[in-house]
């Protein structure tokens, strides 16, 4: 690794379709079998932001696998005690396995934040049991809760390709800025992306439709805490739909929230969904930070 700590990509390649590691490498680069084999030995290679140098290694859609410039031994460290990561487990059995993540930790390495993930934390563990994670969904970076990985590929490729069929309820806490008007209701705009990659709440129906029920459970003179369910599981939905109501969830400078906060202000709380191979109804809930009811004292 470079002696800056860190890790510099000079090629990524997106995964369309499940293949293993060396067919897909000898696919794209059009090199020799020995070219492959040095890279993939030398640590040249990382998946979804692991390193791998497993031959074989089993590849669904949706995964990034990536070429650095020099050998990778450790991911690049995190600069902040608050934002290392402890793995919390709060489900498991032989097909899925959930953990309630951190504010501040990304759920997936991109070829710009090669650090410590959700994803990469799950993936060490389950490494140890020579089982890999498939990413279903994700949560934002700096919100916490329930966030699922699969170690099957198969149900891995159904349930992307059908999420919201099989998804049952997305419940969220959120602490916003100021006292909501109507204590119970739902939002519903359209929802598009600006030039800078932001969202905003559009006009035009050819958008994508976001739905968001929300009721306020707690409240002080300065903020509302509200019980959340979506229906629609948009980029950054609850955030910018709570802004363009004028009560920005605390600690968004991202849409709108002025103040300093340590975190975010949105824990994703539960998830239900089905195994669409057995039909179980799997529910799994992550406990909601003390510090979202400390305000409310």
């Amino acid at each position: 690794m470079a002696k800056d700590n860190k890790i510099i990509v000079t090629a990524k390649y997106k995964v369309k379709r499940s293949s293993e590691l060396m067919t897909f490498l000898l696919e794209k680069l059009n090199t020799s079998r020995n070219n492959v084999k040095h890279l993939l030995s030398n640590k040249q290679v990382l998946v979804n932001g692991n390193q791998v140098s497993q031959f074989n290694f089993p590849l669904a859609n949706e995964d990034e696998v990536s070429l650095t410039k020099f050998p990778v031994t450790t991911l690049p460290q995190v600069k902040r005690q608050e934002k290392k990561l402890h793995l919390d487990i709060i489900y498991e059995d032989e097909d899925f396995i959930a953990v309630n993540k951190p504010a501040g930790i990304l759920s997936v390495a991109t070829d710009k934040e090669l650090e410590d993930t959700a994803y990469s934390q799950v993936f060490n563990y389950l490494k140890t049991k020579h089982k890999r994670p498939y990413v279903i969904h994700r949560i934002d970076k700096e919100t916490s809760g329930v966030l699922v990985f699969t170690t099957n590929v198969k149900l891995q490729s159904r349930l992307r390709l059908e999420w919201n069929k099989f998804v049952k309820y997305r419940g969220y806490i959120a602490i916003c800025e100021g006292l909501l008007e109507e204590k119970e209701g739902t939002i519903k705009n359209y929802l598009a992306n600006n030039e800078y990659n932001l969202v905003y709440v559009s006009n035009n129906r050819n958008d994508q439709l976001a739905i968001t029920h929300y009721k306020v459970i707690k409240e002080n003179k300065t903020f509302s805490l509200l019980d959340i369910n979506i229906d629609t599981g948009r980029k950054n939905q609850i955030r910018v739909q709570l802004a363009n109501l004028g009560h920005p969830i605390i600690g968004d400078d991202k849409y709108g929230h002025k103040e300093t906060c340590k975190r975010l202000g949105l824990h994703a709380s539960r998830l239900v969904f089905i195994n669409p191979y057995n039909h179980k109804e799997i529910d799994i809930i992550a406990k909601t930070p003390v510090l979202f009811y400390n305000l409310f004292k």
